[in-house]
């Protein structure tokens, strides 16, 4: 069965990365790397892809309101945790999922959510 991981980040974090330097972000990233690294080696089998997004500031929400197309800058939902970026996982069953999930770096500081990939 297929998931969708998704990846948040609080806005503490946000905030934290918003107010480094180049220097600092790349150092900050240098040093969190090697855990990504591990966590490809071990998920590298259940990893279907995944993805790295862009800062919140940089989205746009469309809606369509009495055919009207509204555009909004970043994100509407006002929300503690942004999403970050995503993985599609393969695997056995929810359990699993969740193994692999608590396996992700930025969980002990946000969080993963799961969601069952709709295969028709």
């Amino acid at each position: 069965m297929k998931y969708v991981a998704l990846l948040t980040n609080t806005q503490e974090d946000r905030v934290r990365w918003e107010a480094m330097s180049a220097e600092e972000a790349a150092a900050a990233r240098a040093a969190e790397m090697p855990k990504w690294n591990a966590l490809f080696e071990e998920l590298g089998p259940y990893i279907v892809d995944g993805k790295e997004l862009d800062e919140p500031s940089a989205a746009k929400t469309v809606r369509v309101r009495n055919g009207e197309t509204l555009v909004t800058d970043g994100p509407y939902a006002e929300t503690k945790e942004q999403l970050g970026g995503l993985f599609v996982l393969d695997c056995e069953d929810l359990d699993q999922a969740i193994a692999l999930a608590a396996k992700i770096p930025l969980v002990e500081r946000a969080s993963v959510e799961l969601r069952p990939i709709v295969e028709r």
